[in-house]
């Protein structure tokens, strides 16, 4: 089964690209095979179509919870919410997500999803810091364009299987310490240092999902990617490995909202 991993933005440029890790699983070694960059949606949606067998991890929200949508009398089957996304701009997005915010009580601004406690992930319908929303309006409908089956939440190409991942959670699980910044300014050694240990301890398979990374040539490359855009893109390669290991077990996930999605390996 090939592997892949995708860094998401919401706003690709060549600057800002789409970034993929791909691979191939061998007993509990995973070996990462290439890094790929998408400089635009086109690409990225020509990627998506590309035939199977393939998963892949994604690090985008595929939905939104359903306090929230049932709040603003959206749909609430996935493939109906995403067309109804679809539909609207950032600008709407924003100020039905704000006008929500804005009647609830300090400290619980936020609608979450259920995966969001387990994973330590940001609420899916956050706009700022970081953006989320707009992640989730500009990826998830075009997973559902693109015929990829989402399991648990969508039936389509079961030859294209695409799964929601977080690499916070794993780096999380490594260190603490902030490991990336897209500003330069803030591209610090202990940064650098945070990237290192969070390689090591992938070759060594010292986290909570067991997998041993092999990353060959590319072990210097992710180290000195001060965005950790590369990085990132491999941590979601991992929790689709994770996910591949069970794939007769549903891929790993529990029992959850089809409308809400769950983050793989939370």
């Amino acid at each position: 089964m090939k592997l892949h991993g995708v860094d998401f933005t919401s706003a690709p440029t060549r600057r800002k690209c789409i970034t993929i890790a791909s691979g191939i699983l061998h007993a509990d070694q995973l070996q990462l095979q290439t890094l790929t960059s998408q400089p635009d949606f086109a690409a990225f949606e020509t990627w998506l179509r590309q035939p199977g067998p393939w998963l892949a991890g994604f690090d985008l929200p595929f939905s939104l919870p359903r306090e929230l949508v049932e709040y603003l009398c959206w749909p609430t089957d996935w493939p109906g919410l995403m067309r109804h996304l679809q539909s609207l701009s950032r600008t709407d997005v924003r100020l039905q997500f704000k006008a929500f915010c804005d009647a609830r009580a300090v400290g619980n601004k936020f609608a979450h999803r259920a995966t969001d406690i387990p994973a330590g992930s940001s609420p899916s319908m956050k706009w700022v810091n970081p953006p989320v929303a707009y992640m989730l309006h500009a990826g998830a409908p075009r997973l559902l364009d693109a015929g990829v089956s989402i399991p648990g939440m969508h039936v389509g190409d079961p030859q294209r299987i695409a799964l929601e991942a977080y690499p916070g959670m794993v780096a999380r699980s490594i260190t603490k310490a902030s490991y990336k910044s897209d500003d330069k300014a803030k591209q610090t050694p202990e940064r650098r240092q945070a990237r290192v240990q969070i390689v090591e301890a992938l070759e060594a398979g010292n986290t909570p999902w067991k997998i041993k990374l092999d990353l060959g040539s590319f072990r210097n490359e992710l180290i000195d990617d001060g965005s950790a855009d590369l990085l990132d893109a491999v941590l979601c390669m991992l929790l689709a490995a994770w996910a591949w290991q069970r794939h007769e077990q549903n891929y790993g996930l529990p029992a959850f909202d089809a409308l809400e999605g769950w983050i793989v390996g939370a």
